[in-house]
């Protein structure tokens, strides 16, 4: 059973940081990726980053590029999300999500398993 647990959430002032954290258990993958989803009710998820486990190669959406810093931490299985000149359009619910695909990407569709979230709260 693949369990993930994020953490790291909470209310920031816009300008600020924060440094999302997500730890997966119950598997062991030869291969796969390792994301992160934001959602604020009413829209769309939106893919923010993704991190290829192993390769460690990483991905970001455009709005995050530059601001946002994806990590991985293999012996802890544990990946981090740190949030740098955070805005209010930042503020969302973010998830964190797996799977065992060659290629990773910011499509929720081709992703596995899913935590329950940790709530981002940006204010202006």
């Amino acid at each position: 059973q693949v369990h993930l647990v994020e953490s790291g959430g909470g209310s920031v002032q816009a300008g600020g940081s924060l440094r999302l954290s997500c730890t997966s258990s119950g598997y062991t993958y030869s291969r796969g990726c390792m994301a992160w989803f934001r959602q604020v009710q009413g829209k769309e998820r939106e893919g923010v980053a993704a991190v290829d486990i192993f390769a460690a190669a990483t991905y970001y959406a455009a709005s995050v590029k530059g601001r946002f810093t994806m990590s991985r931490d293999i012996a802890k299985n544990t990946v981090f999300l740190q949030m740098f000149s955070v805005k209010p359009e930042d503020t969302g619910m973010y998830y964190c999500a797996t799977n065992n695909r060659p290629s990773c990407s910011l499509r929720g569709s081709e992703y596995n398993y899913w935590g329950q979230g940790t709530q981002v709260t940006v204010s202006s």
